[in-house]
């Protein structure tokens, strides 16, 4: 069964960011918080969940993670902190 999800990892509060998608948020987090898959997030350290949001399909979730790729930083810092202004890693709770 796939869960599509849009996700923000961060290094730390103010850190390093990195917007993905995936059908398995869980299993993904995961893997990231493991540094088991070579790339940005392993080089990085960017393990924390600090912003997701489901979708109904994996193409509305293709669609939004390229639009929030194209943002400013700012922008960014701004949907984090507006559902987790703390920037606690949201992993605990898939």
């Amino acid at each position: 069964m796939k869960d599509p999800a849009v996700y923000i990892l961060a290094s730390g509060r103010n850190g390093t960011l990195y917007t993905g998608v995936t059908s398995n948020l869980h299993h993904r987090t995961h893997e990231h918080k493991l540094h088991i898959v070579p790339g940005f997030t392993k080089d990085h350290r960017v393990d924390q969940l600090v912003w997701f949001e489901p979708h109904p399909t994996m193409e509305s979730a293709i669609r939004r993670e390229k639009s929030i790729k194209g943002w400013r930083r700012a922008w960014k810092l701004q949907l984090i902190e507006g559902s987790n202004a703390c920037w606690r890693d949201l992993s605990d709770l898939l």
